[in-house]
């Protein structure tokens, strides 16, 4: 039913256009107290084996909205609604800005894929704090706050935006994740160096501190898939050195060649970042490598071209305690998170694996 919805009406819309409407219908279903309780019942059906800890919190599974859909925390709840266990907002920055000129966002349906170069359109933390603050929530997932660079902040005053950032949405955030791998704001990706980064998640994990004393604010660092694989290495090595909590692999790709892409290679050429389907080894590559250097130590969590379940699972077995998605999300509709819970039920309960937890990083350590 979706699928031809999808074909009849979405694909007809301009994207970022499609993504408002049926963003709005999401909240506005996520508002009427009778709808909402039939929705969730329909669309995020609990399974008791999936339940997982993770950065020292207790979700319902391991599958969460990665960030990008919700930019401003709008929409938790809905999101919630339909099945994400975890919602991740943002990319919120320093000071409100607009983002890219439209069209900013393609689709490459034949690939299943996304381009975007939205450039962290969003209300700035200021904003996005005090809806937080105001939140009456309905459902409770947990909620990561993933906060980026302003896009007018030069490169070297980087630390006191994402500082500021820190402080005002630390508070209000389950997590924090820092990113340092979007390729649409100028310089971004150069603050993965270790040199840029070692300050800059110390900054962090210090605001976060001092502006939060009753709890840990867990911290993590958002990476690209186009690292070479010893800077992967540079930026996991680091992440034990700081103490950090996780690292969620992977952003958006610049790359294009060697992908196979099979869209018109008018939009295929289309600047930004690539997500969806055509990420997924790579990205699946780079957790692989993740596991192997950081093991237990620290939460991984596998994002980049899942579309199914047998997808979530091989980020799991390859070291991820936590997965998350977006991009599948326009093309499978609103039973998406039902199926993966679904599938992910399936494969466990056909495993060697007790839990979760066991079969995390299973597939690497057979191999080391």
């Amino acid at each position: 039913m979706y699928k031809i919805f999808f074909r009849l009406v979405f694909k007809r819309l301009d994207p970022e256009q499609a993504h408002h409407l049926a963003f709005r219908w999401i909240r506005l279903a996520a508002r009427v107290p009778v709808l909402r309780t039939f929705l969730a019942a329909a669309l995020a059906p609990r399974h008791k084996e999936l339940r997982t800890e993770a950065l020292g919190l207790r979700m319902h599974g391991p599958f969460g909205l990665a960030a990008g859909f919700d930019k401003n925390a709008v929409g938790i709840d809905g999101m919630a609604m339909l099945g994400f266990d975890h919602v991740e907002i943002g990319t919120v920055t320093g000071e409100p800005q607009p983002g890219n000129p439209k069209q900013r966002l393609f689709r490459l349906v034949e690939d299943r894929a996304l381009i975007n170069r939205m450039g962290f359109n969003n209300d700035g933390s200021l904003r996005v704090a005090a809806r937080l603050a105001s939140r009456t929530p309905v459902f409770k997932p947990v909620v990561g706050v993933n906060i980026g660079k302003t896009k007018v902040v030069p490169e070297e005053e980087a630390v006191a935006d994402y500082v500021k950032s820190a402080e005002r949405l630390a508070p209000y955030a389950d997590y924090l994740v820092v990113n340092v791998s979007s390729p649409n704001t100028p310089g971004l990706r150069n603050l993965q160096a270790t040199e840029a980064l070692r300050p800059l998640l110390s900054a962090v994990r210090e605001a976060a501190d001092r502006t939060v004393s009753a709890r840990r604010v867990p911290l993590l660092v958002k990476i690209a898939p186009d690292l070479a694989d010893e800077d992967v290495d540079a930026v996991a090595d680091l992440a034990v050195e700081l103490g950090l909590d996780g690292i969620i692999a992977t952003n958006t790709t610049i790359a294009r060649d060697g992908l196979g892409l099979k869209s018109d290679p008018t939009l295929v050429k289309e600047t930004g970042g690539l997500s969806g389907a055509p990420l997924k080894e790579r990205s699946l590559e780079v957790l692989r490598r993740l596991y192997a250097r950081v093991g237990d130590r620290i939460t991984l969590v596998g994002v980049g071209g899942i579309e199914n379940a047998e997808d979530a699972w091989q980020r799991i077995l390859a070291g991820a305690t936590l997965v998350q998605g977006y991009s599948a999300f326009i093309y499978e509709g609103p039973f998406w998170g039902r199926s993966i819970h679904k599938g992910l039920a399936a494969r466990l309960a056909t495993s060697p694996y007790a839990t979760l937890a066991d079969a995390v990083g299973a597939d690497v350590r057979k191999t080391a």
